[in-house]
């Protein structure tokens, strides 16, 4: 097994990424449905700064996860076989999780902006939400091709570390059952979201897991 500075660092980046993805979403004291709602942006509006940071902490952990799988991809550039697919497969996942935030930044950038124009005017929310509608629809499908997208990375990630062997078999093995039920569920059932928050908190426990045994047993010699 191998345990140095290169596996200390993507261990880390696991671990952060895990902790800010889950840990921000987690604690926000509101969550945004698909289509914002009349009641969402008093309710933001409530809590608005805690709301904004922990939002930006979820943000920032989508960007370390992808850090993290571009370094775990780095870790396997010496083995050909296996770098042919672990590279595709991080950057497919980077490019979903980006399209993602990108998504994401939506929410997080109106819900703050209609939390302030309500203060100012309440009865301005139900205008608000209107004219929201529209874009959403856009929104919504970066959302899911981000799911997708990532989902489709991690499954070819999975084969490179499933054939390499330099990370036990439950590594790969999870990341391919995440990636495959990350696209079926959003591809099978794109409008119902509710379907995917146990992809979403296994994705976050897989990153903390990889990231724990990185730290404590590194990597293996593999093929």
């Amino acid at each position: 097994m191998l345990r140095d500075f290169t596996t200390d660092v993507t261990g880390w980046l696991f671990l952060a990424g895990a902790v800010m993805l889950w840990g921000g979403w987690m604690l926000l004291p509101h969550k945004v449905g698909m289509f914002f709602r009349e009641d969402d942006f008093p309710a933001i509006g409530a809590r608005l700064h805690a709301w904004l940071w922990l939002y930006r902490v979820h943000l920032f952990g989508v960007v370390v996860t992808a850090l993290a799988l571009v370094a775990l991809a780095a870790l396997l550039a010496d083995r050909p076989a296996v770098r042919v697919l672990a590279w595709p497969g991080a950057g497919v996942g980077v490019a979903g999780l980006i399209v993602g935030a990108v998504g994401s930044a939506f929410y997080y950038h109106f819900g703050v902006w209609g939390a302030l124009e309500a203060r100012k005017a309440p009865a301005a929310a139900k205008g608000l939400v209107e004219s929201l509608h529209l874009p959403t629809h856009y929104v919504t499908c970066l959302v899911r091709f981000g799911r997708v997208f990532c989902g489709l990375g991690l499954t070819v990630l999975a084969a490179g570390l499933l054939w390499g062997e330099v990370l036990p078999g439950w590594v790969g093995g999870a990341a391919a059952g995440l990636g495959v039920a990350a696209m079926a569920l959003t591809m099978l059932w794109p409008d119902r979201w509710a379907l995917y928050a146990p992809v979403f908190h296994l994705q976050s426990l897989w990153l903390a897991a990889t990231g724990g045994y990185l730290l404590w047993y590194g990597i293996g010699q593999g093929r």
